[in-house]
C-alpha cells in the first residue's frame, strides 16, 4: 500500500494506464478488509446472559464438591476479557476464604463455585449484571465490566462437619483400641485437603507421642486417633475448627484450613496398666515353679508394640542369666517370671512405666515404648537348692556306697531343657572314681552316696554343686541319669593301705632285703606290693599304686634323706597324729 500513487524508483518502465488501473482496483479491494480487522480488535465484549465455566483442570477424584452454604479457600485471578489483571489472590500470598451461597460474594461467583472439587481449576467468566454491574468498583473495575477469574479451589468445608476417618489397613489380631487418657506413639503425614505436606513425624525419624483425649492433641486428632488398633493405619480429615481454627498455626498451616493426617499406630498403653502374661506353651508335668530370688536362664526375643525388633539371646547364642524379684532385671520382666516352670515359653507386654520409661534405652528402645518379650524359660535354681535325687532301690540291696569306696557308674548327661552334654554309653567304658576324693563335682558325690550296685537315680544338681557360674553353659543346673555298675570299699578314713590281718613283729626287717640297716623306696615298693599280692593287705581303691606307695615312703622318712631307718618306722597305730601312712 506504500506504494499506492507513487512510481516505482527502480524500474525505468513507465506504468500504463491499464496497470494503473489494476493497482486502483486492488487498493479498493484490500482497504476495507483492513479496516474491519482494525474494528474487530477493539470492538466491546459480546454481552453474556449468565456465567460461563471453562475447566480447565479436573482431578482424578473429586470426593466432596461444593455445596451452598460450604466454606471455600481458594486462589484466584481477575481479569478483563483483553487479559488485563485486575486482582489476584496470588499477589497478596493468601487464598481467598468465603463462605459460598451466604452473599459474600459477587451473585456470579457465588453461583459459580457451586460443583467444584479440591484442586479442581476453573476459567469463569461473569457478565456485568451479576458482578458489579453499571457501578463498577471504584477504580479497578469499570462499570458494566464482564469479569474473568481463573479459579483454583485449595479446600471444603462446612460448619456440620466431623472428623472423618477412613481406615486403610487393620491388623487381623486387634487385642486393644485406643481410649481416652491412653499414651499412643504414632507416625503420621499432616496434608492440606489439596495434599500440600505441612509436617511429617517420619522426616524427623520419631515417632510423636502423647495423651489421647485429654486436650493434649487438637480435637480431631484426639477424636480420630480413639478406637485404632496398634499396627492399624487410616486417614483422619479434620475440619478447622477442630484442627487450627481461623488462625491456623501461624507457619505451615494456613488459617481457615481443612487437615488431612494419614496415620500408622505404633504403640499404646494406659499409665494404669500392668504386665499382661500369655503361656504360649506350658510343660506337663511342672514340679516346680519360679519363685522371687531363684537364679534364673531364659532367651528371649524382644519387640516393640508393632513388632519392631530391638534384642534377642538367641543371635548371641547365650542365655540371659538373673535372679528375678530382686530388681536385676526391668520391673516388668521382674513380676513376668515369677510363677514360670522349666521348659514354659510365654508372652510378656510390659508397659513403659515397668520398662524404660520416657527415655527408653537411648539406641534400639524410643521413651514411652511398650515392650514385648517371648520367653522360654532354659533353667532356674535357688542358691538353697541341695541335689534333688529321684529313684527306686533294688530289692537286694546291702551295701551302699559311702565315703572312701570306689564305684563304677553310667551316665547321661543334660541341662534341664534336654540339652544333651555327655554319656559314658557312647564309649562303653563306666566312669570311675572315689567317693569324697574330690574326683566329681560335690552335687554327683552327694547323689552317689547311698546307691547300691544296679540302682538307677535321677540327679538334678544346682550350678553351685557342679560348675557354678564358669560351668558350660555358666550357672546350669545339670541332670544326670546314673546308674551304679560296681563298688568297691574303700579304706577308713584318712588310710591308703591296711593290714587285712596282724601286722608281723619284724616287719622292717622283711622289708630291709640287704640288710644294711635301711629300707630305700625299692624295697619299700615290693614289699607292699607283695603284701596285696597275697592278700595280707589292701591299698585305697581308685589309686594309682605307686602313688599310694611313694606317698607312704616319704611319710616314712622323716628327715627326708631318702632311706627310712628302723627309728623312723613306725606303724599308723603308734602314732599321735594322723598320716596316710603304714
Amino acid at each position: 500500500t506504500g506504494a499506492v500513487g507513487s512510481t516505482p524508483e527502480s524500474s525505468n518502465e513507465p506504468f500504463t494506464k491499464h496497470k494503473r488501473k489494476m493497482i486502483r482496483l486492488l487498493v479498493q479491494m484490500i482497504l476495507p478488509a483492513i479496516l474491519v480487522t482494525f474494528v474487530a480488535c477493539n470492538a466491546p465484549p459480546v454481552p453474556l446472559d449468565d456465567i460461563v465455566i471453562e475447566k480447565t483442570f479436573t482431578p482424578e477424584r473429586c470426593d466432596r464438591m461444593v455445596k451452598s452454604g460450604d466454606f471455600v479457600r481458594y486462589h484466584y485471578i481477575g481479569m478483563f476479557p483483553d487479559g488485563k489483571k485486575f486482582d489476584s489472590s496470588y499477589d497478596r500470598g493468601t487464598t481467598y476464604n468465603v463462605f459460598v451461597g451466604r452473599k459474600q460474594l459477587i451473585a456470579g461467583m457465588d453461583k459459580a463455585l457451586v460443583g467444584m472439587c479440591v484442586n479442581e481449576r476453573w476459567m469463569i467468566k461473569i457478565p456485568p449484571q451479576l458482578a458489579y454491574g453499571k457501578d463498577g468498583y471504584g477504580d479497578i473495575i469499570p462499570a458494566d465490566s464482564i469479569l474473568h477469574f481463573d479459579v483454583l479451589m485449595l479446600d471444603i468445608w462446612n460448619t456440620e462437619d466431623k472428623v472423618q476417618i477412613k481406615t486403610y489397613h487393620k491388623p487381623e489380631s486387634c487385642v486393644r483400641t485406643v481410649q481416652v487418657s491412653d499414651y499412643v506413639r504414632y507416625h503420621y503425614n499432616g496434608t492440606l485437603l489439596d495434599g500440600t505436606l505441612f509436617d511429617s513425624s517420619h522426616t524427623r525419624m520419631r515417632t510423636y507421642d502423647t495423651y489421647v483425649g485429654i486436650g493434649w492433641l487438637i480435637a480431631g486428632m484426639d477424636q480420630g486417633l480413639l478406637g485404632m488398633c496398634v499396627g492399624e493405619k487410616r486417614i483422619i480429615t479434620m475440619p478447622p475448627f477442630l484442627g487450627y481454627g481461623e488462625k491456623g498455626d501461624g507457619s505451615d498451616i494456613p488459617a481457615q484450613a481443612s487437615l488431612v493426617f494419614d496415620v500408622i499406630l505404633l504403640d499404646l498403653h494406659n499409665p494404669k496398666d500392668e504386665i499382661t502374661v500369655e503361656v504360649q506353651s506350658l510343660p506337663d508335668p511342672c514340679p516346680r515353679k519360679s519363685q522371687v530370688g531363684d537364679f534364673m536362664r531364659y532367651h528371649y526375643n524382644g519387640s516393640l508394640l508393632d513388632g519392631t525388633f530391638f534384642d534377642s539371646s538367641y543371635s548371641r547364642n547365650r542365655t540371659y542369666d538373673t535372679y528375678i524379684g530382686k530388681g536385676y532385671v526391668i520391673t516388668g520382666m521382674d513380676k513376668g517370671l515369677l510363677g514360670v516352670c522349666v521348659g514354659e515359653h510365654r508372652r510378656i507386654v510390659i508397659p513403659p512405666h515397668l520398662a524404660y520409661g520416657e527415655e527408653g534405652t537411648g539406641t534400639k528402645i524410643p521413651g514411652s515404648a511398650v515392650l514385648v518379650f517371648d520367653v522360654h524359660i532354659i533353667d532356674f535354681h535357688n542358691p538353697s537348692d541341695i541335689v534333688e535325687i529321684t529313684g527306686v532301690k533294688p530289692e537286694n540291696c546291702t551295701h551302699n556306697a559311702k565315703r572312701g569306696d570306689f564305684v563304677k557308674y553310667h551316665y547321661n548327661a543334660t541341662l534341664m531343657d534336654g540339652t544333651y552334654i555327655g554319656s559314658t554309653h557312647n564309649s562303653g567304658k563306666t566312669y570311675d572314681v572315689v567317693l569324697g576324693a574330690g574326683q566329681v563335682v560335690i552335687g554327683m558325690e552327694q547323689g552317689l552316696i547311698g546307691m547300691c550296685v544296679g540302682e538307677k537315680r535321677r540327679l538334678v544338681i544346682p550350678p553351685h554343686l557342679a560348675y557354678g557360674e564358669q560351668g558350660v553353659p555358666g550357672s546350669a543346673v545339670l541332670v544326670f541319669d546314673v546308674e551304679l555298675v560296681d563298688l568297691e570299699d574303700g579304706l577308713p578314713e584318712g588310710y591308703m593301705f591296711v593290714w587285712n590281718g596282724d601286722v608281723s613283729p619284724n616287719l622292717f626287717s622283711e622289708m630291709d632285703k640287704n640288710k644294711d640297716a635301711q629300707v630305700d623306696t625299692t624295697e619299700f615298693s615290693d614289699y607292699i606290693l607283695q603284701q596285696v599280692e597275697e592278700g595280707k593287705g589292701r591299698l585305697a581303691p581308685g589309686f594309682e599304686p605307686q602313688r599310694i606307695i611313694q606317698n607312704m615312703y616319704d611319710n616314712q622318712d622323716r628327715n627326708k634323706d631318702g632311706r627310712i631307718t628302723e627309728d623312723e618306722f613306725k606303724l599308723k597305730a603308734d602314732e599321735a597324729g594322723s598320716h596316710d601312712e603304714l
